[in-house]
């Protein structure tokens, strides 16, 4: 559920806000002025500043925050507003939000809350006898068990409490990692078409194919239909199809008159919604429009590929007009830049994410990463992608001094617009790069889930934290890279979303 507090910053609000965000619900704090703002997000909440008596300012909060579902894969809200008691049940029926008022006492609301939410779709679940890594930087913990209940682990030891009717998964030589992210992928495939009315048993197979067997228990797709991939990201979340969490961009937005050319085989109508905007205005139109249609995050194309021996840059001001407007509203802006020019471009518009590694390396010097460093910017390699081109040397090169300098890296590897869905290229380019298995690790885990300021709740296997795993056949401190990709289990929220044959 995601659950917005008024009041926030108050007695009951700073100890409610970390059981919610413990618990896995999405929470909105809502506040009067900006002083508490970093100690909520530290609890995993996400600040909004109003006053709780203006009507029309919360309405046009709760609105923008029925919008940001990247934090939550729950479809219920509630807003909590601690002087009243009052819990506001909000249902979003097509573009409507009806709202009914209950009042409810204190204990009576927290029940509520932890019975509706995530807890009550996830299930709980042990696995037992496994290897555990709780965190890329800890040691193997062996023949150890995890629970999971009501989606959020619970217990991680020899010996935990369980209850006698709890499904159990015997993993002796397992080994239980948090569940992976890939923040790099597209939902483009003419597959995806109609995701709205197609059969679950296909959709699970095609994400079963394309994700699931890989591990992978949140995604973000940078580009794709937005309608299509809105409406599987519905069903992903309502429980009828089995997949990872999705966070999507939706439509890209491209430099005026200046699509790649690769995407020339789009259908006519597909490329008509993709947004080039011309101005500054026009660039924040497009970001408030992709906010309004359910997109969570905004993706721009700083250098875009017109031909094979041509980039055009995006103009400075307006992809400072859309991270801008993208950063008001909480998003994350992610951009792909292809080279030098399209690089700063993405930095002096204040970009966080670059999606690739850019594949035009010359002219980008260390002074240049650093700076990008000093910005808190996140390169994802996407190596595969770059593997026959002639100077992926160089590419690689380029990632690893960014993370030798302290730049942060996460995994991602363009599936989807790759039809290839095999991962096991992406971990020996990393593991060439000069990575080893715990910067791997961290890149699939802690890191991504601080690039989304979810680090309070997610990325490592400890109590507290969401009942997501991946569990591999094979230790990945073995050295082999492919480790990574011997997948036995992926658990989302407690229920497996795809166990191996």
């Amino acid at each position: 559920m995601r659950v917005l507090v008024a009041g926030a910053g108050g007695a009951i609000g700073q100890q409610l806000i970390p059981l919610l965000t413990g618990a896995g619900h999405a929470v909105g704090a809502l506040l009067r002025s900006e002083r508490k703002r970093d100690a909520l997000l530290a609890m995993g909440a996400i600040p909004f500043f109003a006053d709780a008596l203006n009507s029309s300012a919360v309405r046009a909060i709760v609105e923008r925050f029925v919008s940001q579902s990247f934090t939550s894969s729950i479809a219920p809200f509630a807003i909590y507003l601690p002087a009243l008691v009052t819990v506001r049940l909000i249902n979003r029926n097509a573009n409507e939000l009806t709202i009914r008022s209950l009042r409810i006492g204190t204990i009576v609301l927290a029940l509520f809350l932890f019975g509706l939410g995530p807890a009550s779709r996830a299930q709980d679940l042990a696995i037992m006898h496994a290897t555990v890594y709780s965190a890329p930087d800890a040691p193997a913990r062996r023949d150890v068990t995890v629970v999971i209940r009501h989606g959020v682990i619970a217990e991680v030891g020899k010996h935990p409490r369980m209850p006698r009717d709890i499904e159990t998964i015997s993993c002796q030589g397992c080994v239980a990692l948090a569940g992976f992210w890939n923040a790099h992928v597209h939902f483009m495939e003419p597959k995806w078409n109609e995701a709205a009315n197609q059969p679950v048993d296909k959709l699970d197979r095609q994400m079963s194919e394309m994700l699931n067997r890989s591990g992978f228990t949140t995604v973000v797709d940078t580009g794709s239909d937005g309608e299509n991939t809105v409406a599987l990201r519905r069903r992903v979340q309502s429980g009828e199809v089995l997949g990872p969490r999705i966070i999507t961009a939706g439509i890209p937005l491209f430099p005026a008159h200046a699509l790649p050319y690769y995407l020339d085989v789009l259908p006519a109508d597909v490329k008509a919604k993709m947004a080039q905007p011309e101005t500054a205005a026009d660039a924040i139109i497009d970001v408030d429009n992709n906010r309004a249609a359910g997109y969570d995050i905004v993706k721009l194309f700083t250098g875009s590929i017109v031909s094979p021996d041509h980039i055009t840059p995006m103009k400075v001001s307006i992809a400072r007009a859309a991270v801008e407007e993208a950063h008001k509203h909480e998003q994350l802006v992610f951009a792909h830049s292809s080279n030098l020019e399209g690089t700063k471009v993405a930095i002096d518009a204040g970009v966080d994410v670059l999606a690739h590694t850019p594949e035009v390396t010359s002219g980008i010097d260390e002074t240049m990463l650093r700076r990008m460093i000093a910005q808190h910017m996140t390169i994802i390699p996407t190596l595969k992608l770059f593997s026959r081109d002639d100077n992926i040397a160089n590419i690689r090169g380029l990632a690893f001094r960014y993370h030798q300098l302290g730049g942060r890296l996460v995994y991602g590897t363009d599936t989807g617009f790759l039809q290839d869905y095999d991962q096991s290229e992406e971990f020996r380019q990393l593991v060439q790069a000069g990575l080893g298995f715990r910067d791997v690790l961290a890149m699939l885990t802690t890191a991504p889930a601080e690039l989304f300021h979810l680090s309070q709740r997610e990325g490592k296997v400890m109590p507290g934290m969401r009942g997501d795993l991946t569990i591999l056949s094979e230790d990945p401190a073995s050295g082999r890279p492919e480790a990574f990709t011997t997948v036995r289990y992926t658990i989302r929220g407690g229920k497996v979303i795809w166990r191996s044959n």
